[in-house]
């Protein structure tokens, strides 16, 4: 079975194709800039090299005929016709209450999607248009939803509910969704099968730290908290966004500086964060550059980072009742060793005991970083979101 994986951003797609008997990646890449000038396809070979591919792509089915073209063609492709194609495992950001799991997609499905846009005005729009261009392109091809929220619907109504009128939750749905639920999910299974320990007794904090940053707290094997909201804006700082805000900031701001509700959405989630506080970027190898400058804002900037992880690492601590398992994972928590230093500093009394010269040594694999006294295991987990939405899909054809 071949399933072909797609991630539809606003002006972005990225794609792999696997192989399912082998759970390998048989094809990779990824479409940016649709609808500017100077749009591309990067795709990667069997053999690691990168190849970029320029053209007009002006609209995402325009895109994913490009992704086609490509797959098919003699020069990159590794498929003779697309019927080679079994099914089609679509991202999809935001599902509400109404999707703990992920779906077969249906003509209803596809309304009940539409209806969740208001929740995620900026993503879930994108993630349509990738399953409306297989509808046409495929029309005999099956399709699958996978959530980033789906995982986080164990979450009790206590852990959810607002501080707000209950009636502003039941007219408009307003509570803590949370998201990178498919990551969280891969890496805390694949930390216990790791490990060689049950994942269903286990108590574990996953944290997902790249530009978007979230962290989970799971207790035999479901999600009971997680820092990410209503959007992805709330809980830890980010690479562009503010994370957790006082409202009165936002009012006050926007009475100041004569914001709409459009422009402090786009200053909370584009220009604040590591960003923001930096003044420099949102990469964090640019900011350890300045670092290394000793330049104060980015010192400042990676320190308010890596303390914040800290606090929510010690909160989900209480809100299990301790910690079996702390799992790293993301572009920053696969790959910058400070950060994990950061957070793991002088947590000894939580059980954590770090091996700071093997930390700083291992980047992007799974590897135990923890010393073997540590009572609690401390490990990375590179993240595979794109081989749970291809398993999901064959689960789900399956059945």
């Amino acid at each position: 079975m071949k399933i072909l994986v797609l991630n539809c951003g606003s002006s972005s797609i990225k794609y792999k194709l696997f192989d399912m008997e082998s759970n390998g990646v048989i094809a990779q890449g990824g479409i940016e800039k649709i609808g500017m000038k100077g749009s591309f396809l990067k795709l990667t070979l069997p053999d690691g090299q990168k190849v970029q591919l320029e053209g007009e792509i002006l609209e995402h089915r325009a895109g994913i005929e490009y992704i086609f073209g490509v797959l098919l063609s003699e020069k990159y492709g590794c498929i003779k016709s697309l019927d080679e194609i079994d099914a089609v495992g679509h991202r999809v950001v935001h599902g509400g209450e109404r999707f703990n799991t992920s779906v077969l997609i249906t003509d209803e499905v596809i309304e009940m999607l539409e209806d969740c846009i208001e929740l995620a005005p900026l993503h879930n729009p994108p993630n349509l248009k990738g399953i409306y261009a297989i509808q046409e392109l495929l029309p005999d091809t099956p399709q699958v939803s996978v959530f980033d929220t789906a995982f986080h619907q164990t979450m009790p109504d206590y852990a959810y509910v607002y501080g707000l009128p209950y009636s502003l939750y039941e007219k408009y749905g307003i509570r803590r969704y949370g998201f990178h639920g498919t990551s969280h999910k891969y890496v805390s299974k694949r930390a216990c099968d790791f490990l060689n320990v049950p994942y269903e007794s286990q108590r574990i904090i996953t944290a997902h730290i790249g530009n978007g940053v979230s962290i989970t707290a799971i207790k035999n094997g479901k999600s009971i908290d997680t820092s990410m909201g209503m959007t992805p804006v709330e809980g830890l700082m980010m690479g562009t966004r503010s994370g957790d805000l006082d409202p009165g900031v936002i009012s006050y701001i926007m009475e100041k500086e004569h914001m709409s509700a459009g422009g402090i959405s786009t200053l909370l989630n584009k220009f604040s964060g590591v960003l923001g506080i930096s003044g420099l970027s949102s990469d964090m190898r640019e900011i350890e550059a300045g670092i290394k400058e000793n330049n104060p804002r980015a010192i400042l900037a990676l320190n308010s980072y890596d303390y914040r992880l800290k606090k929510y690492v010690g909160a989900y601590a209480a809100v299990l009742g301790g910690v079996d398992i702390l799992v790293f994972t993301g572009g920053v928590g696969e790959n910058q060793w400070p950060t994990r230093s950061a957070v793991c500093k002088n947590m000894e009394y939580m059980g954590i005991e770090l091996d700071e010269e093997l930390n700083k040594s291992v980047r992007s694999k799974e590897v135990v970083i923890s010393k073997p006294s540590s009572r609690v295991k401390v490990v990375i987990i590179p993240t595979d979101e794109e081989l749970t939405i291809a398993k999901d899909t064959m689960e789900i054809l399956r059945k």
